[in-house]
């Protein structure tokens, strides 16, 4: 049993090592010319609107970016923070989500809503806690190359005793399991790794699943959507943003609690799945 234990810890080590030496770093700083559009669901996000639309409005290097809120019923002043920001001359468009059909969860549907609404060739979906540098929307495209799509993996801060403890199981999870650049040519949507906080997708690959239509009722979108993307011949796989972007997703462990116990009973949902989850991270 111990020697067992040591060989999958040892290729577990393996597996980080080649990915901490190939996974795609961010580099060159070009100038994009292929028009852009971001999507920001935002539900309630008043106290990160004004920084977050400052962010955006100063991405350097793209010829033309055109920047999407979809407000999907707000309650808190959000909307009224984006249509000051709007007449005060930001180069913004706001969209409202029309009333939450059956069959949909809130964030794909105002995800598909800025979808039908935009106009670029390549779609970033963001996250409203998210914040980029000036050139981080430009690098990671650059990054994207040849490939479907990118999802360029923030810095998460962390800064509370839970959020140190929990939070770097994020990268662990994926940085120890799967060689990123194998996933990034293969077809098996059980290598797909994404990360909704900053996610890259030529437009033309989102067409052919019918934009987020597929995981209209999934938890885990951006885990789904790499999925049904790969399902239908697209390829990709994550990078580093560390240094293009940052986010603080979680402030206390009743945040922590509430956040990943609603993705984790999606993940496993069953008490096999939740025991062998448990012993793995064991």
């Amino acid at each position: 049993m111990s020697n067992a234990l040591l060989i999958f810890s040892a290729l577990l080590l393996l597996i980080t090592a080649v990915n901490f030496f190939s996974i795609r770093q961010p580099k060159s700083i070009p100038q994009i010319d292929t028009p852009i559009t971001v999507l920001i669901p935002v539900r309630n996000e008043a106290e990160n609107i004004t920084a977050l639309i400052d962010s955006l409005t100063n991405q350097s290097h793209i010829e033309e970016l055109e920047i999407i809120f979809i407000d999907d019923s707000s309650e808190d002043g959000t909307g009224k923070l984006l249509s000051e920001a709007k007449s005060a001359g930001a180069p913004i468009t706001i969209v409202n989500a029309p009333t939450l059909p059956n069959n949909w969860l809130g964030k794909p549907w105002a995800l598909q809503q800025g979808f039908l609404a935009a106009r670029g060739e390549i779609i970033v979906t963001l996250d409203a806690d998210v914040r980029l540098l000036p050139t981080a929307i430009a690098q990671t495209v650059a990054m994207l190359g040849a490939r479907d799509f990118i999802s360029a993996y923030p810095k998460q801060v962390a800064i509370t005793f839970a959020e140190r403890l929990v939070q770097p199981l994020l990268q662990w999870s994926w940085m120890t399991t799967v060689p990123l650049r194998v996933a990034e040519r293969s077809s098996r949507t059980s290598l797909a790794v994404a990360n909704g906080q900053f996610f890259v997708v030529k437009k033309s690959a989102l067409d052919q699943v019918a934009g987020f239509k597929q995981i209209s009722t999934e938890v885990l979108d951006d885990m789904k959507l790499a999925r049904a993307l790969i399902s239908s011949g697209a390829h990709g796989g994550v990078a580093d943003g560390s240094k293009l972007a940052q986010t603080r997703m979680y402030k206390n462990f009743t945040e922590i609690k509430a956040g990943y116990g609603k993705s984790l009973w999606s993940a496993f949902s069953n008490p096999l799945g939740a025991t062998l989850a448990i012993v793995f991270v064991f």
